[in-house]
Order: C-alpha cells, then sequence, then structure tokens
C-alpha cells in the first residue's frame, strides 16, 4: 500500500523555512544552468542561421576563417566565372570578395572589443541576400561609405547614421543601419570598398562568398574549386563554414554541464541535509505509519517522492528566475558579447530552447533523487518499536 501525494506535499508545506531554503538552492542551480545554456543556445542559433545553403565560402587552404586567409586578385578572377555560381539578371556572378579587418573600437559602456569590419563590394549586397536596412540607405560606391549591423551599432560608441569612423588612411561615413535576421552580421561594420580591384595597394581579398546556382552540383563546384593547383582554394557550404565557427560553443556546453554538476553537488547535500531532518523529527509519524500496515518500500517511496517534489518546486522557481533574467539581459543589455575563435566579437541573444528546459528539469530531478535517497533509506530501516520509543 502507498502512501497518498498529499501526504508528501502537506509534509512540505508545515516545514515551509526549510522548504523554501532547499528549493530556492536547487532554483539558483538551475537558474545558473539556463543562463548559460541559453548562451549556448542563442550562439549556435545566431552562427548557424548566418549560413545559407546554397552559399559557398572560398578560403586559402589552411585557413580556418576569413581572418586567417588571403585570395590573390588572379585566384578570384580564375573562378569567378567557373560553371554553376548563379548571376544576376544583368549576368553579373554572384561572387562577393571581401575583405575583414578587426580594430578595437570603444564600447559605450566604457570598454574597447575587437569588431569585425567587412569590406564589400556592391555585388556583395546581392550575395548577401537576407540584409536589409532599418535606417538610412546603402553605400553608394567608392565614396568611402558604411553600414552598421544593429547589434553594432547599440553597442559601440561613433556607430550611428551620420557619424563617421576613421579606419585605415581613410574616414567612413556612416549611411545606414541594417539587420539580418538576427545573425552574426549584425555584429559588424560594412565598409565599401567597390574600387578594391582597382587600388594597386590592395593585392588581393580575404575571402569569397559566392551563390551556387539552382539545380547546379554544388559537390562539383566545390571539388573543382579545391583540385585547381593554380589557386590552391578550398570551398565549403557556407553552413558548414559557420559550424566550424560555432565550436566555442560546444566547448561552452560541456563546461556549463560541469559547472551544472558540481553545483548540483552542493544542492544534493542541501536536499539531503532537510530530509535527514524530516527523517530526524518524523521519527514517531514513521512508526506509527508502519504499526499500521505501510511497508518499508512504501516509506522508501514516499521519502523519495517528497525529496523529487522538493526539487520539482525549485525547477520551477529556477525557470521562472531564469526567464525574468533573460528577459532583462535581452531587453536591457541587448544581449551579451562572446567571442568567437577569429577573435572578433557577436552580440549573442539569449534564448531558452526545449532542450535547456529538459537538461535543467533532468538536473533537477537528479539533485532530487540522490538527494533523498539516503534518508529514505534511513527512515524506511527504523524498526517499528525503535521509532515508536524515540518518537
Amino acid at each position: 500500500m502507498a502512501l497518498p501525494l498529499k501526504y508528501n506535499l502537506r509534509s512540505l508545506f508545515l516545514r515551509k523555512m526549510t522548504t523554501l531554503a532547499t528549493a530556492g538552492g536547487i532554483a539558483l542551480v538551475v537558474l545558473v544552468t539556463l543562463l548559460l545554456l541559453s548562451l549556448v543556445a542563442g550562439l549556435r542559433h545566431m552562427l548557424i542561421s548566418t549560413g545559407r545553403a546554397d552559399k559557398l565560402v572560398v578560403l586559402r587552404k589552411g585557413a580556418s576563417s576569413d581572418v586567417m586567409s588571403f585570395i590573390t586578385r588572379d585566384a578570384y578572377q580564375a573562378i569567378r566565372y567557373l560553371p554553376g555560381i548563379a548571376q544576376t539578371p544583368e549576368g553579373e556572378p554572384l561572387v562577393s570578395p571581401e575583405s575583414i579587418s578587426q580594430p578595437l573600437l570603444p564600447t559605450k559602456a566604457g570598454g574597447q572589443e575587437i569588431v569585425l569590419m567587412r569590406g564589400v563590394t556592391p555585388i556583395g549586397f546581392q550575395v548577401h541576400s537576407n540584409v536589409r536596412l532599418v535606417a538610412g540607405r546603402m553605400p553608394n560606391p567608392s565614396v568611402n561609405e558604411a553600414i552598421v549591423g544593429v547589434a553594432a551599432a547599440r553597442r559601440y560608441q561613433g556607430l550611428e547614421v551620420g557619424d563617421s569612423i576613421l579606419f585605415g588612411n581613410y574616414k567612413w561615413n556612416i549611411v545606414g543601419t541594417f539587420s539580418s535576421n538576427g545573425t552574426a552580421y549584425e555584429s559588424e561594420v560594412w565598409l565599401d570598398v567597390g574600387s578594391l580591384f582597382n587600388n594597386d595597394a590592395k593585392r588581393g581579398c580575404s575571402g569569397i562568398r559566392l551563390v551556387v546556382a539552382p539545380g547546379a552540383d554544388q559537390e562539383a563546384l566545390i571539388r573543382r574549386i579545391a583540385d585547381d593547383p593554380r589557386i590552391s582554394l578550398l570551398a565549403q557550404s557556407e553552413i558548414a563554414y559557420y559550424e566550424e565557427q560555432a565550436v566555442g560553443a560546444r566547448v561552452l556546453y560541456l563546461l556549463t554541464l560541469v559547472l551544472a554538476l558540481i553545483m548540483g553537488v552542493g544542492a544534493v547535500f542541501g536536499a539531503m541535509n532537510t530530509m535527514f531532518a524530516a527523517v530526524t523529527h518524523r521519527t514517531a509519524e514513521i512508526g506509527a505509519l508502519r504499526a499500521i500496515g505501510f511497508s518499508r518500500r512504501s516509506i522508501l517511496a514516499s521519502f523519495i517522492t517528497e525529496s523529487v517534489c522538493l526539487s520539482f518546486l525549485g525547477y520551477l522557481g529556477g525557470v521562472m528566475l531564469g526567464v525574468c533574467t533573460i528577459f532583462a539581459i535581452n531587453s536591457l543589455l541587448q544581449g551579451l558579447a562572446f567571442q568567437l575563435p577569429s577573435f572578433s566579437t557577436v552580440v549573442v541573444s539569449l534564448r531558452i530552447s526545449p532542450t535547456s528546459l529538459l537538461v535543467a528539469f533532468g538536473l533537477a530531478i537528479f539533485m532530487g533523487l540522490v538527494g533523498g535517497f539516503f534518508p529514505a533509506r534511513r527512515a524506511a530501516r527504523l524498526q517499528v518499536t525503535e521509532a515508536l520509543r524515540k518518537g
């Protein structure tokens, strides 16, 4: 015969202070876990959503990002008219040579961070078709104009429409602000370098983005670029490229789990102490339950159930705190800054995913099970006469 659930809930309600203290400890573990996992989810969503299935990233062989790559003008011309590349209605290949730089810019909070500046030619705005103006206008070619991602404009000083920034030997006038559906591009500054290949001082670019023509064999195009001994370039899908850039998210995910387990150990001991105290104060009650016919297994299951209920209360409290905290971070701080393996900074909006909630729930239940097992076993092993006598 099993003890009813309302018996456990009544017990928790009668011990308000210890219940709140223990549930609060579990809630803090759930809160920290949710925050870190939400950062991971936001980072992965931002980077992976940046990539498109019909676009290729072309880099020098051995380079892991645009920052470490260099492509000569001759190599650019060699792949520009390869079969399988999409074209504009005017017949212009959708191939965007891009120059990457990473200067330090002052933040509005008073610090300095590395920001990715992407030099693009006019065709680049057609290759990156997810870029949408939200203020101002697109830059005119060859007149030192720039547009700024919405995340960068919010975070850094002097990046509003009408401002100008000194970079290299030129002053760049900011004429627009753009969004790109929450992708990593929103943390960048895009400079017009329409005269990139007309300037003798510029011998090439950092990397190339190109659009694969509908129906073309993408893998064949990738192999053709890789097998050409004249250019020593490597192409990959833009999705695969940004998945590699998200490697930091995988490391952060593992660190989050380790940190959650370490904090969970402390919460387990808290739950265990609470349940041991409950057993001590309810010795006579346990004896009476045994005397009226409840088995040791029923007592064991009842105390474990009580501990799990306690951890579930902590989980609910942690989720509510997490939702409020994440809303505040995204609304008031406009997200968190994260440094990519290429050392440039992106602004990440935290996202609560079903996986994050499931991991936090599993951790909370694990804390309840482990924290309640040993006190429950002690309660179940009490002899009826001994329990009644001590009570």
